[in-house]
């Protein structure tokens, strides 16, 4: 793996995407993070990863945790987190992104749910996990790579806490607005219109749209624009249309903003998952 000064702040840091071929609803990721600090993002995804080295500190559901070296890293799709070293020598870790239909047709469950962000009572199981993840990167035989994903989210099975069709991130009060959202990204919005979704006065709305998703609906907002930038990229999307169709200001501010939410600039993103 490469090291990307170009794209952080600090050259100490490195992140990488692959987009395996033949097995859509996937991405790998690996990255060597020392001084960046993550803004709050969010996946459509499940994200599954270990961490090989170092410690990690990330705010999710509220709540901060730690994830040492061997530890299992478990989110569920479109919750809001962060990251940053709790380490001075950073942490390195590897992660796949699975969509939520092509788990359940992995798995022949839908609705997989994890109470546990972090599980770290189990060091042999992360380390296998992580060798799995490796060899998931390394492979370039669909058959193989099928095989292999269907091991790691077979390992994965001992720590789902609740199964359900309708998980807790699609039910409350405020999905209306996340919709709202979704559907005006490139508009510019502003807390009166959230609020009238829902039927609250703005700064009420505020404070119980806090309460549920440990996030301002600014944040939330920009996680979205972000997420749908990416899914736009990958799909060949020019970063200045990108900008233009996310809201964002420029390409320098989709450049800015991806960065920080994902570790590498648009323009390498790009070209990492069109390999």
């Amino acid at each position: 793996m490469q090291a990307v000064p170009e794209y952080f702040e600090f050259a100490t840091d490195r992140a990488e995407f692959r987009a395996p071929s033949g097995r859509a609803g996937v991405e790998l990721y690996r990255a060597h993070i020392v001084r960046h600090a993550f803004e709050p993002h969010t996946h459509e995804a499940y994200g599954f990863g270990v961490i090989e080295q170092g410690v990690e500190r990330f705010r999710y559901q509220g709540s901060d945790h730690l994830a040492p070296p061997d530890s299992i890293v478990l989110m569920n799709p479109d919750v809001l987190h962060t990251g940053r070293a709790e380490t001075l020598g950073g942490w390195r870790y590897r992660m796949v992104y699975i969509e939520p239909a092509l788990l359940a047709d992995i798995t022949g469950d839908a609705g997989w749910w994890f109470d546990d962000a972090v599980v770290e009572r189990d060091r042999p199981q992360g380390q296998h996990l992580s060798r799995l993840l490796e060899a998931l990167w390394q492979t370039q035989d669909p058959l193989a790579f099928d095989g292999l994903l269907a091991q790691f989210v077979a390992g994965l099975r001992p720590y789902v806490r609740r199964q359900s069709v309708t998980s807790e991130r699609s039910v409350g009060r405020f999905t209306d607005v996340i919709d709202y959202m979704q559907a005006h990204l490139e508009d510019r919005i502003v807390l009166d219109d959230l609020a009238a979704v829902v039927g609250l006065s703005p700064f009420h709305f505020l404070r119980q749209f806090q309460a549920q998703y440990h996030a301002t609906p600014h944040q939330m907002l920009m996680a979205r624009r972000l997420y749908a930038a990416k899914q736009w990229l990958a799909q060949g999307v020019t970063p200045a249309e990108v900008a233009a169709r996310a809201g964002l200001t420029d390409q320098a501010h989709l450049t800015r903003a991806f960065r920080n939410r994902y570790g590498v600039a648009p323009a390498r993103y790009q070209r990492q998952v069109s390999k």
